[in-house]
Order: structure tokens, then C-alpha cells, then sequence
């Protein structure tokens, strides 16, 4: 990609998340997004198909972030306390972002596809626990649960004590399950 292309998309990036954090994804223009990135519409479709494929994108490139950060996701397996100590710092560095690109009608994107990555790839290392109830449901329980708790909490009482009292039914879950 040349240097060129990169400012494009770059222009292109932060026009929307600008929009973005006043409007929900529905009431974004394309036209609109294209005056304030000053490029034309047409520039965008030769990068984007529509508004959701751009916002698609950059949702993935959090979704990967996130992911990244959690840079063993076997950790679930061999220290649960350490594998959501990660898994909460990264929603948590990422927060601006999470607020702006998963706000309204977006959500439930986020835990959903956290929860399917990491599915993905503790199949992988485990393939026998893909087909275990008590599993399955304990993990969605677990990402999904622990998303919005710390979503809903953090901003009142700290991300160390939401992270904390998360990490205290993470263990009580195990040690009954």
C-alpha cells in the first residue's frame, strides 16, 4: 500500500469514528463520511463496498487487537485468573474505540465474536470440547458475562475491583463446574 492509499485510508478511518461517536451506524451517510475525509464518494467504494463493510473492517481490527492481546488463549486452560486479567486489560485499552464502534444497534458484536475467536481456537488445542455442553456454556457465560459486567461497571468502580470481583466468580464458576 502505497503512502498515498494509506493517508486515503486513514482520512477515511477517522472521519468515521468521528461521525460514528455522535451517530448510530444507521443515520451515516456515505457523502457525508466523503466531505469530511475530503475525498470523493468514489475513492470510498474503491475501498469500501458501503458505511457497514468500513465499519465491519474496523471492528475486526479491534476484535484482532483484542484477541492479540490475550496472546495465549490457552491460558484458559492453565490459568484462568491470568487468561482474564489479559482479556479485561484489552477491552480496556481499547474502550474508546469499543464505545464508539460497538455503541447501539452494534452492540452485541463484540462479545459474539470474542467468544467465537476464542472458541475457535481452544477447539483447536481441544478439539473434544467442542461438542461439551458444560463447556460451551460455561466459556459463553464466562466471555459474554464477563464483557458486559466489566462494560457496565467499569466507569463506577475501577477496572482493578470490576477486574477483581470478575475474577472471584471466574473461580467460584470453576470450582463448582
Amino acid at each position: 500500500m502505497d503512502l498515498r492509499e494509506k493517508k486515503t485510508k486513514k482520512n477515511i478511518r477517522n472521519a468515521f469514528l468521528q461521525l460514528r461517536a455522535h451517530k448510530p451506524l444507521e443515520r451515516i451517510s456515505v457523502k457525508e463520511l466523503a466531505e469530511l475525509a475530503e475525498i470523493s464518494k468514489a475513492t470510498f467504494y474503491l475501498h469500501y463496498h458501503d458505511i457497514y463493510d468500513l465499519s465491519e473492517h474496523l471492528q475486526n481490527e479491534v476484535i484482532k487487537d483484542i484477541i492479540d492481546s490475550v496472546s495465549q488463549a490457552d491460558l484458559y486452560m492453565t490459568d484462568i485468573k491470568k487468561f482474564h486479567e489479559k482479556l479485561i486489560q484489552a477491552f480496556y485499552s481499547h474502550q474508546t474505540l469499543i464505545d464508539i464502534l460497538f455503541s447501539g444497534s452494534q452492540a452485541s458484536v463484540l462479545p459474539i465474536n470474542i467468544e467465537k475467536a476464542l472458541k475457535e481456537y481452544i477447539f483447536d488445542l481441544m478439539p473434544e470440547k467442542k461438542e461439551d455442553a458444560g463447556f460451551n456454556t460455561l466459556l459463553s457465560y464466562q466471555i459474554q458475562g464477563g464483557y458486559y459486567a466489566f462494560h457496565e461497571n467499569y466507569k463506577k468502580f475501577g477496572m482493578e475491583k470490576v477486574a477483581e470481583t470478575i475474577d472471584e466468580i471466574v473461580q467460584l464458576l470453576h470450582v463448582l463446574g
